[in-house]
């Protein structure tokens, strides 16, 4: 588990690879932007399962209030408004941190986005921040919305093949499981069996 408050020398490694899944869009990407910032490179998987505090019906009309700001006289200069969930994701880090300085976009280098699991991060270790969890920071029976939901309203249109091989994935990650299982429990019982003999033996010997 990543915590916000952990002393940040004592976090460094080659990569950090964070499961959004349930997680509160603002408090995970404060949490992000701070570790880009002094150095670590971070992995943020399953943007699409990310929570946001408030209705779905609010968060809607809130973002469809934001399509509408454009350039007037040409929208091509901006501002783009992303629709795919890790792309809001990183858009929302991205306001959190000078980007237009040096430091900044050294550190947005070190930040990777996706929707879904991708097959290179399938077996990394993933890790959740308990400090942007929201069954942790939400009050119970307070309303919330998935960003993938909302993504899928003002215009994603990749919802349904992260979903297909989300499923995939789960059928080839319970495999796994299965035989990880079951080659610890042989591993166990192969110890124990090889224990036995031994014990008595290092008794002897007063060990």
């Amino acid at each position: 588990r990543l915590a916000a408050s952990q002393p940040l020398a004592a976090m460094f490694e080659k990569v950090v690879v964070i499961d959004a899944k349930n997680h509160l869009l603002g408090r995970l990407a404060s949490i992000v932007a701070k570790e880009v910032l002094c150095g670590q490179r971070v992995v943020v998987v399953r943007c699409e399962e990310i929570n946001i505090s408030g209705s779905f019906y609010r968060n809607k009309l809130k973002f469809l209030d934001k399509l509408r700001k454009r350039t007037n006289t040409n929208p091509a200069h901006g501002p783009y408004h992303f629709r795919a969930p890790s792309r809001i994701f990183h858009r929302v880090i991205r306001g959190m941190i000078p980007h237009k300085t040096h430091r900044g976009k050294c550190a947005l280098e070190r930040l990777k986005c996706f929707d879904g699991i991708p097959e290179q991060y399938e077996t990394a270790k993933r890790m959740v921040v308990p400090d942007a969890f929201r069954v942790t920071r939400l009050k119970p029976g307070r309303r919330y919305c998935v960003l993938g939901r909302i993504s899928l309203e003002i215009g994603w249109k990749h919802k349904e093949a992260v979903d297909r091989l989300e499923a995939k994935r789960k059928e080839r990650s319970a495999v796994y499981y299965e035989q990880k299982k079951a080659l610890l429990a042989k591993t166990k019982a192969a110890k124990e069996a090889a224990s036995g003999s031994f014990d008595a033996t290092l008794a002897k010997y007063g060990y």
